[in-house]
């Protein structure tokens, strides 16, 4: 994953720990001697910073024998390094964003575009709720990709079966809310708060319980977890009974919409007690977390589009809510913001003005001025000096808006609530 927040052995992690100092040293140089010998007039030069981790990684993980790699794009995915993987088990779309637009494009629909570059022949494919024409983009990708569709109440397809005679077939779905999983059972505790994580974790059960599927596992008494909505107890192509929840595939034309939408509706499922407690137990620093450090709490997230802001913004209003009916005194909101890359911080910062803040601190990515002192939190590309002025340029935005607005003066001290 990235990118880091502290450390760049974050980005590298087993069993959802980062990989030891010892284990990041022993890897980097094997990797890097590796490459240094291999060079030759037309691969004279070194990967660049990020392409040299992806392949470090892949190195890690195929060295550490893991059972299995989750696999983050950096910028986008059909021009990624990471989208060099030929055959990943299953392919996942997130909620969409406006970000590195003069990479991606500067529409919902380019960056859709980019995003479905990651699915493959054969590789089935989910996506949460997105936009109308985003959504489209994606389905047409994934025609271009000749991913067909398919619907039913499971995926009772033996493993490495085919489907087709003519072309390996597989799905792209769209995920169901949160919601439609905790029915007849009870409601799913997230270790990641927000109202947005709930998308992220609709994604994730349809992720896992595929790749087990796919992979030949099963759980307790062979089960996957039961069918909540519908159920069928079906034979797979081969004949072969299919586990509790896990129906045929019924073959769906392409322009076939389900319930109004242009990308037919995945199953739903009893997720496992395994699935269940992994998503209770899920953390990931700098996201919607809470610090308190004597008087002072901490509200920590790493939004950075607006789409990722507005769901910031939720959390905080409704976080800080629940704090003032736990404390009654006085308080101060500071905003401590910073943000990287050709990001349109007056749009973002707008969107932080219904938080209320008496004071805001505009601060670069620089924790250390020396590298000796903290490399891992350098960036080579970005002088002191232009994290500086950009900071300054985020200032006088900051107090543009206020005044817009018809807030208080930003020089003047804010009065104790």
């Amino acid at each position: 994953s990235s990118p880091h927040l502290v450390q760049v052995r974050e980005r590298i992690r087993i069993n959802g720990q980062p990989i030891s100092k010892d284990l990041f040293n022993k890897y980097f140089w094997l990797v890097y001697n590796r490459l240094e010998e291999t060079k030759d007039l037309v691969h004279a030069n070194m990967p660049a910073y990020f392409r040299f981790l992806t392949i470090m990684a892949f190195h890690v993980f195929l060295q550490e024998k893991v059972d299995l790699a989750v696999v983050e794009v950096g910028i986008g995915g059909a021009y990624d390094c990471t989208n060099i993987i030929r055959a990943p088990v299953v392919c996942g779309v997130s909620s969409l964003g406006i970000d590195h637009t003069s990479i991606l494009g500067d529409t919902m629909e380019k960056i859709a575009w980019q995003k479905g570059g990651i699915f493959k022949p054969g590789v089935p494919a989910f996506t949460v709720a997105q936009l109308e024409r985003p959504l489209e983009v994606l389905r047409e990708r994934a025609q271009e990709r000749k991913v067909s569709w398919w619907q039913g109440c499971g995926f009772g397809v033996p493993n490495g079966r085919r489907l087709s005679l003519l072309s390996p077939q597989c799905p792209l779905y769209l995920c169901p809310e949160l919601d439609e999983f905790e029915e007849g059972c009870q409601a799913l505790e997230l270790g990641l708060a927000g109202a947005h994580q709930r998308s992220n974790a609709a994604l994730a059960l349809q992720l896992a319980r595929t790749w087990l599927q796919r992979r030949g596992c099963q759980g307790k008494a062979g089960g996957w977890g039961w069918a909540v909505r519908p159920h069928c107890g079906c034979q797979g192509l081969s004949g072969v009974p299919v586990p509790p929840g896990l129906g045929e595939l019924k073959e769906v034309p392409p322009s076939t919409e389900l319930a109004g939408k242009p990308v037919p509706l995945a199953p739903t499922f009893r997720p496992t007690d395994a699935m269940i407690q992994g998503l209770r137990d899920t953390e990931w620093l700098g996201r919607t977390q809470m610090l308190s450090h004597g008087p002072v709490t901490w509200y920590l997230d790493g939004a950075h589009t607006t789409s990722s802001i507005q769901a910031c913004v939720r959390w905080f209003r409704q976080a800080t809510l629940n704090q003032d009916k736990l404390h009654d005194g006085s308080e101060v909101r500071v905003l401590v913001f910073n943000a990287t890359g050709d990001r349109d911080t007056a749009a973002l910062l707008k969107l932080l003005l219904p938080c209320h803040f008496d004071y805001a601190v505009f601060c670069p990515n620089f924790t250390e001025v020396s590298v000796a002192n903290n490399a891992d939190q350098q960036n080579f590309n970005v002088t002191l000096e232009n994290a500086l002025t950009r900071c300054l340029e985020n200032q006088r935005t900051w107090i543009r808006l206020l005044e817009e607005k018809g807030g208080q003066d930003p020089w003047l001290p804010a009065p104790l609530r």
